[in-house]
């Protein structure tokens, strides 16, 4: 007879809440005590359905379109960024407006600004459609082009190559990113790459442990949602080292099957998912029987953005 219940859980470190997903879910919270329900969200803060429907309930409201924020209202932009021409219509219609961008995301956006006032034309590393590359598209009306894989980068037509930048999204694959960086190379050796990579401190670290991890386990559970691009990475990841790899929304998600005759399972979260949903995972599956949990060793994470200004809770909130 298999093994049917695991004996070990593995717990990845770092995991979970990044600096950049902290400070933008405090930013909709602090707005919310500041100036009262309804505060509007453009688009989800993080991509997570945990966070998003637990500031629903706290009076926040997840739009897409400015249209659908009342005159006066005060309106916080995702952690993903925005592009210029939301920006301008968001000051247009005269909301009182705060940015949860990401820092790390803002960084590259100015970075796109000045590289353009210089002349440059840009490549982008991303995914098509995710939030991030649109405000980070955005940011010009012409000039950047995005890049998925390496055959996009063989059919590329940048108008001139003297002077030729890359970019790229904060949440990708490492090991991709770099794959495609070496085309981008190839094809333009004279092309200017970010002074340190773009992609996020907590990314590569989620992505590190996930590697050491993957080799002493016998599957990886990442709990993030669909929507999430660093939590589909990690999952990615693991499989590509051959562990069967599963992403889960919350503990409901969990399949037994999944870990039928798997002595450990290895657990990790995306930037985005918050601790109590992974301490639940836990909780489903000691239910599956004894289960120790062994904490990986693993960086640590200082890292803390400050809030914009004007949203500081004085002593009385």
């Amino acid at each position: 007879m298999t093994q049917a219940a695991p004996a070990e859980i593995l717990l990845a470190e770092p995991r979970g809440f990044c600096a950049g997903v902290d400070r933008a879910i405090e930013i909709v919270e602090h707005a919310l005590v500041k100036f009262g329900a309804p505060i509007y969200v453009r688009h989800e803060i993080v991509h997570n359905t945990f966070v998003v429907n637990d500031l629903k309930a706290k009076g926040a409201i997840f739009i897409e379109d400015l249209a659908d924020v009342p005159p006066g209202a005060t309106l916080v932009f995702s952690a993903h960024g925005v592009s210029k021409a939301v920006q301008e219509e968001a000051q247009q219609r005269g909301f009182s407006i705060f940015d949860a961008t990401c820092p790390l995301v803002s960084k590259v956006h100015v970075e796109v600004a000045k590289l353009s006032r210089e002349g440059y034309e840009f490549l982008m590393i991303g995914h098509k459609g995710h939030p991030e590359v649109e405000g980070t598209m955005g940011q010009l009306d012409s000039g950047i082009h995005l890049v998925e894989d390496v055959a996009d980068v063989a059919r590329v037509q940048p108008a001139q190559t003297e002077k030729l930048a890359v970019v790229t999204q904060t949440t990708l694959s490492v090991d991709d990113a770099a794959e495609i960086m070496a085309a981008v190379i190839a094809r333009f050796p004279s092309v200017r790459r970010p002074k340190q990579q773009d992609i996020c401190y907590a990314t590569q670290n989620r992505q590190d442990a996930v590697k050491v991890m993957s080799r002493q386990v016998d599957v990886v559970i990442v709990v993030g949602s669909p929507t999430s691009s660093n939590s589909n990475r990690l999952a990615e990841l693991a499989r590509k080292l051959g562990v069967p790899a599963y992403m889960v929304d919350d503990a409901s998600e969990l399949q037994v099957e999944w870990l039928e005759g798997k002595a450990r399972v290895g657990l990790t979260a995306g930037a985005s998912a918050p601790e109590v949903l992974v301490q639940d995972v836990i909780t489903r599956i000691r239910t599956l029987g004894a289960v120790a949990v062994r904490r990986m060793d693993g960086i640590e994470e200082t890292v803390k953005f400050p809030l914009p200004k004007g949203l500081k809770l004085d002593a009385s909130h």
